[in-house]
């Protein structure tokens, strides 16, 4: 505890007396400071005991006094110390009663205690609390630095709770709580999501003081040494923190920030790892995957998964290896994680995949490669439902109008280590339509389950079939027959001439000799069924 005017006067060695404030005598002293100025108060910072002779005071002029005293009391002063047996031979009333009247504590100083003494025992004071906060600090340290090894973020956090006497909850980079101490501290720690995800757009390290609407006062801050915050940390007290207790939250996320970044290395390595099974698995070698997977992945690999692709921009030029290429052949996988969610929505749902398999205690596997990152999520998992949401929520912001570079994603159907390469063509399939129909998101069974007749709508395929019958289309504007209408019946009725002449209303002999014209004029047999569904195609996508 630092002093206070209440120690002062217990100071055995001081002798001083109390002569008005007696009710505020708990109030800390920042500093003893002397001055005969009348008016000392532009040199004051607040929290001062002022020590003074009235060598330039009028100090029985009861309405000066009062003046005097406000001022001291409007700059902070918390006491004055009033010698006497120098210039007054006591305390002046006039001055006991402005002080007295304000609350201001007034001490008297015995002429055998000289101001000095009263200076070096508030100086030994503050250094003998300072340190006591350091070697509080250090114990602190100690005792953070032990849970944190032994116990993880839970044990670290339970410690920093009991140092500042408050809460404490950490949050991941999505700004989700992971740990939180005491237990009931989480419900509260979530309701400032939205001031954690404020205080990761701004560089690190930052912090803030936040206010929940309750009577906690609460910091934040973040955790990590990179380009972007990886976590963030909240501390809830019911007053301004200490020297001890700040010493026990510089301490808490100087270790987490170290916990943060040397895991940032182990990710980059468990990306590598990753990278060597994604490659293994699509040039069909699943035991050898399985082997490198160990750990690791291998619990992945045994439940269906789910490959996903996501990309930004235009497809990139190189990528993932091919269903049968060879591992040697294959471009190489980038293993650095990517951050920045606002600029990088690849890095955004990098985070928050990874965030939501890491609460949920499953594995994900995840590979940044250029603008494009590649997936492996458990079916149905926590990882697959977060990578749905941050669609959904994009498909929210675009509806609202916001604008930006956005993502678009491919789920394969769910799939397993044998199918490894058909599931990762499956999310290519569903990435290139997601893209031809300006969704963030297509699942493959929503290609598969629908009709392939939307598909026709694509520009390059009404070009196309613009071409194929513009020549049967040049005969019919002469008004020398009907070839395209008689096209048409006839591949609706799987080339059967009785019932195709009846929906024309024409003899089946006039619609045979409409048929011979058709394959004149195109060059093409109707006998091939190739030709036959590329006419029928081409008659859809056009409308004909």
């Amino acid at each position: 505890m630092p002093p206070t005017l209440a120690s002062l006067v217990h100071h055995s060695a001081l002798k001083l007396t109390v002569r008005a404030g007696e009710e505020r005598l708990d109030t800390p002293v920042r500093w003893a400071h002397v001055s005969e100025l009348a008016d000392p108060v532009p040199y004051m910072e607040g929290g001062e005991l002022l020590l003074i002779t009235a060598l330039k005071l009028d100090a029985e002029d009861p309405e000066a006094m009062r003046r005097y005293v406000k001022r001291l009391l409007g700059a902070g002063v918390v006491g004055l110390g009033f010698a006497v047996g120098v210039n007054y031979e006591d305390v002046p009333g006039a001055l006991v009663d402005a002080a007295r009247s304000e609350g201001l504590p007034l001490l008297a100083v015995p002429p055998r205690t000289p101001f000095i003494a009263i200076s070096k025992a508030v100086s030994a004071a503050i250094a003998a609390d300072q340190y006591r906060a350091v070697t509080s600090g250090f114990a602190a340290q100690r005792e953070l630095t032990k849970q944190a090894l032994n116990e993880g973020p839970d044990g670290l956090l339970a410690v920093l709770a009991a140092q500042v006497d408050g809460w404490a909850a950490l949050y991941d980079a999505s700004g989700a709580v992971v740990a939180a101490a005491p237990e009931w501290a989480g419900r509260r720690a979530a309701r400032l999501t939205p001031d954690v995800e404020r205080l990761r757009e701004r560089p690190a390290p930052a912090s803030a003081v936040v206010a929940s609407g309750t009577e906690d006062r609460i910091e934040l801050h973040s955790i990590g040494a990179g380009r972007g915050p990886r976590a963030a940390l909240a501390v809830g007290t019911a007053a301004t923190l200490g020297t001890a207790e700040r010493y026990a939250l510089h301490s808490a996320i100087a270790l987490l920030t170290l916990t943060t970044e040397r895991s940032r290395a182990l990710h980059a390595a468990e990306q590598r790892i990753g990278s060597a099974v994604l490659r293994m698995l699509l040039a069909g070698e699943p035991d050898h995957a399985r082997a490198v997977a160990g750990d690791l992945y291998g619990a992945l690999l045994d439940a269906p998964f789910r490959m996903v692709l996501a990309e930004t921009g235009a497809p990139p030029p190189s990528g993932v290896a091919a269903a049968g290429d060879t591992p040697a052949g294959a471009a190489a996988l980038l293993a650095e994680a990517v951050t920045g969610a606002g600029e990088d929505p690849l890095g955004a749902l990098a985070d928050i995949v990874e965030s939501a398999a890491a609460r949920s205690g499953e594995a994900v596997l995840v590979v940044p490669d250029g603008r494009r990152l590649v997936l492996l999520a458990v079916d149905g998992g926590a990882a697959v439902e977060a990578c749905v949401r941050y669609a959904e929520v994009l498909e929210g912001m675009r509806a609202d109008g916001a604008t930006g570079e956005e993502p678009v994603i491919g789920f394969s159907a769910p799939s397993g280590p044998i199918a490894a390469s058909g599931a990762f063509k499956q999310a290519e399939q569903a990435l290139s339509v997601a893209r031809r129909r300006g969704r963030i998101l297509v699942e493959h069974e929503d290609v598969v389950a629908g009709s392939v007749l939307p598909l026709l709508a694509d520009d390059a395929v009404r070009a196309f079939a613009d071409g194929l019958l513009r020549a049967l289309r040049d005969h019919d504007a002469t008004g020398r027959g009907d070839l395209v209408a008689s096209l048409r019946a006839w591949l609706s009725r799987h080339g059967q001439w009785d019932a195709a002449a009846a929906d024309l209303g024409v003899h089946r002999h006039t619609l045979r000799y409409r048929m011979r014209r058709v394959e004149e004029i195109l060059g093409r047999s109707l006998d091939d069924p190739d030709v036959r569904m590329e006419l029928w195609l081409a008659l859809k996508a056009t409308g004909a």
